[in-house]
């Protein structure tokens, strides 16, 4: 079974935030306000060597937070796909401090509190518990492209092809064969 995971190519990635839009317009029955299940982040801005990325849930092979929850919302599928339970989540925000790139998130209730059951990319999967490609389903958790055989729409709109998903060892393929054409002789590590 393939293993999944997301990577952002930062030479490649021109900060469009198509992305942000495909994630929000695929999964927008379920997306609460003030929820952004993806994000581009710009480092060293207006700076010589400004990188853009785009982040989300990475789908950690030892994700912290599945490791945190006192609840133990978080599964992974065979896939390696790191869902969560909105239904048994108790809103205690420790996956939040957890996660190194902030994907679980509380939707926005006000402009100055945050409270709630968590949610996050789900690697457009839809989530545990429920049937796949049903009404229910798409309202919980959005879109289940994985069942219909596709990609997530995130890296499917990627105009530059900067933000990479699929099966871990294609995408890693992909990205070595990027980097030896740039010139990193060296940094083609052998398969």
């Amino acid at each position: 079974m393939a293993t999944m995971k997301f990577m952002c190519d930062s030479k490649r990635c021109i900060e469009c935030n198509g992305c942000v839009v495909a994630c929000k317009n695929e999964n927008d029955s379920a997306l609460e306000w003030g929820i952004q299940r993806r994000r581009v982040i710009t480092l060293n801005d207006g700076q010589p060597g400004e990188r853009s990325i785009s982040v989300a849930c990475m789908h950690c092979d030892d994700a912290p937070c599945m490791a945190v929850c006192p609840a133990n919302v978080f599964s992974k599928t065979e896939d390696g796909i790191v869902q969560h339970d909105k239904e048994r989540c108790i809103g205690c925000g420790y996956c939040l401090y957890a996660c190194p790139f902030g994907a679980p998130q509380f939707p926005k209730k006000s402009a100055f509190g945050s409270k709630g059951k968590m949610d996050k990319c789900t690697f457009c999967a839809g989530g545990p518990n429920t049937e796949a490609g049903s009404a229910e389903e798409k309202a919980m958790y959005g879109a289940n492209r994985i069942a219909e055989g596709k990609l997530p729409m995130c890296a499917e709109l990627c105009s530059t092809k900067a933000l990479l998903a699929g099966d871990a060892g294609m995408v890693s393929d992909i990205f070595r064969e990027r980097v030896v054409a740039r010139g990193h002789n060296n940094a083609g590590w052998d398969k």
